[in-house]
């Protein structure tokens, strides 16, 4: 019988936590455990295979800014984590109010630890359970495998393979290509009949709470569709994890078999784990070419991270269909990697497309996208992806101090923006960097510190304006009185009017460089 969430809360090793659920409630009754885990590690999500209920102390949050708590909640939703709980006390008194507002959006039940529990102990009386639960799962697993197979041997299509599935775990099941296109579907003793609407993500009725499973399969080790298992509220969500990872493989080969023509996606897929890794030019331009991709034409790459790029990937990969010629992307963990060929017009007009469509995709909102520079052909891929990934480094930096300034959120950034400081960091020590800053800004920076003011921002905002005061202070939604105020307060730190002293380069270059000392 499936271990429910309410009933590890109720068992004598955690209820003498006196546990609350603070997000999700009305889903806590309903979910299934696989596993129970422990970790302070924010970034933990990536190594967590869906199912879990998570126990953390909380240290680690309590000392990192809202935004990182909100992103540790929704990582760990989109990962399918059954559950968290965070035990509160002196480091951490209570819950964030952001965090349970992110939870209870993203349907995560979050739990209160109010007293000292041991996680070891909890973990030992709880897990022995689950493990005897994962030896029946895993028999009926590898029936529903055997049982794939035999059909596939039989000449069956990806249907009614899928309908062999869908029937021993009771779920609908989907079959979807990288790009978001339906390869195949089945219901529970029906195959094929579930229409694009449902799959497009409506929910049928009855399947209200349904929790929706999501597993790559392969294609000669490199992602090429998605499973995607649409469990009801009353069904067994460990027995369809399981068959699910266990029929991979024999997905895998079915594509093969039936669907040969669809391995563009995968070429291209394996295209941009190339250029990632900086692979040799042949085989870059072979790859290339059994992607559809021209290997001797101007592309650009570039990259997003976000704790929602698979859902995120549609909208991208409609934009790249629109504003490019030929792309390909890829998905690997929170970050979605693409090149898209800009055709042989003008590329830098069509790469300003690509970032304005980029900018126009609401998914956006809790992303940071960088384009990297334009090149003239895919031998040259690799160098516009690392700059792109250098950049989107330099901007998280500077994001961070735009947030605990109160500055706006860029979602997409330029590399091309970006030259000045990517040249500096890679050809610059952290030494130079920050004795040049010193010499060009020690005094403002002093002052900063001391008044807690945010003079270097105000001069960098005037600088990147071209000194004009007044778009200056709209940028920075001051009077204007107010900005020449400030303006005479930096002059004087910084030994007279830059425009009057030559120093106008020098002091813009520090002020840029600043962030990253």
């Amino acid at each position: 019988m499936p271990i429910r969430l309410q009933d590890v809360l109720n068992h004598p090793t955690l209820r003498v936590a006196d546990p609350v659920i603070r997000a999700a409630a009305g889903t806590a009754a309903g979910t299934q455990l696989r596993w129970i885990h422990s970790s302070e590690i924010l970034d933990i999500a990536p190594l967590l295979d869906g199912g879990e209920l998570l126990l953390t102390g909380g240290e680690a949050l309590a000392h990192v800014s809202e935004e990182r708590q909100i992103m540790y909640v929704r990582q760990l939703a989109e990962r399918g984590v059954a559950a968290l709980a965070i035990e509160t006390g002196v480091t951490l008194p209570s819950l964030p109010s952001a965090m349970v507002s992110a939870a209870e959006a993203a349907g995560l039940p979050l739990i209160e630890l109010r007293k000292v529990v041991p996680f070891v102990g909890v973990m030992q009386a709880i897990n022995s359970k689950l493990v005897s639960e994962s030896v029946a799962q895993l028999r009926r697993a590898d029936e529903a495998s055997h049982a794939m197979a035999v059909e596939l041997a039989h000449g069956g299509n990806l249907d009614r393979i899928l309908a062999v599935l869908a029937g021993i775990i009771n779920s609908e099941v989907t079959l979807v290509s990288l790009a978001g296109a339906t390869l195949a579907s089945a219901s529970p003793g029906v195959a094929g009949e579930e229409s694009d609407d449902e799959i497009a993500g409506s929910v049928p009725a009855g399947q209200v709470h349904a929790r929706l499973i999501h597993i790559d399969v392969p294609v000669r080790g490199i992602p090429a569709a998605h499973l995607v298992l649409r469990v009801p509220a009353h069904g067994d969500e460990n027995l369809a994890r399981t068959a699910g990872k266990r029929s991979v493989d024999i997905l895998a080969l079915a594509m093969l078999q039936r669907m040969s023509p669809g391995l563009r996606e995968v070429a291209g897929a394996a295209l941009i784990r190339a250029v990632d890794s900086g692979s040799q030019p042949w085989r870059l331009q072979q790859l290339a070419s059994a992607a559809g991709i021209p290997a001797s034409v101007p592309l650009v790459a570039m990259v997003v991270r976000s704790d929602t790029s698979q859902q995120l990937r549609t909208s991208v990969e409609q934009l790249l269909a629109r504003a490019a010629h030929a792309h390909a992307t890829y998905v690997d963990n929170a970050e979605l990697l693409a090149v898209a060929n800009l055709g042989g017009g003008n590329p830098d007009e069509s790469r300003q497309k690509l970032i304005a469509g980029l900018l126009e995709l609401p998914a956006l909102a809790r992303t940071l996208a960088a384009v990297g520079p334009w090149v003239a052909g895919v031998s040259d891929a690799p160098w516009s992806l690392s700059e792109a990934k250098l950049t989107l480094e330099l901007a998280a930096s500077r994001e961070q101090s735009r947030s605990e300034t109160g500055g706006a959120h860029h979602p997409v950034v330029d590399a091309e923006a970006f030259a000045v400081e990517r040249l500096a960091v890679q050809s610059l020590d952290p030494y130079q960097r920050r004795n040049f800053v010193r010499q060009q800004l020690g005094s403002l920076l002093d002052h900063d510190a001391r008044r807690n003011s945010r003079l270097r921002e105000t001069l960098e905002t005037w600088l990147d304006c071209g000194c004009n005061t007044a778009q200056a202070a709209r940028e920075l939604h001051l009077e204007r009185q107010s900005m020449h105020q400030r303006l005479r307060r930096i002059f004087e730190l910084c030994g007279g009017d830059p425009r009057e002293t030559g120093r106008l380069a020098a002091l813009h270059l520090a002020t840029r460089l600043a962030p990253l000392v």
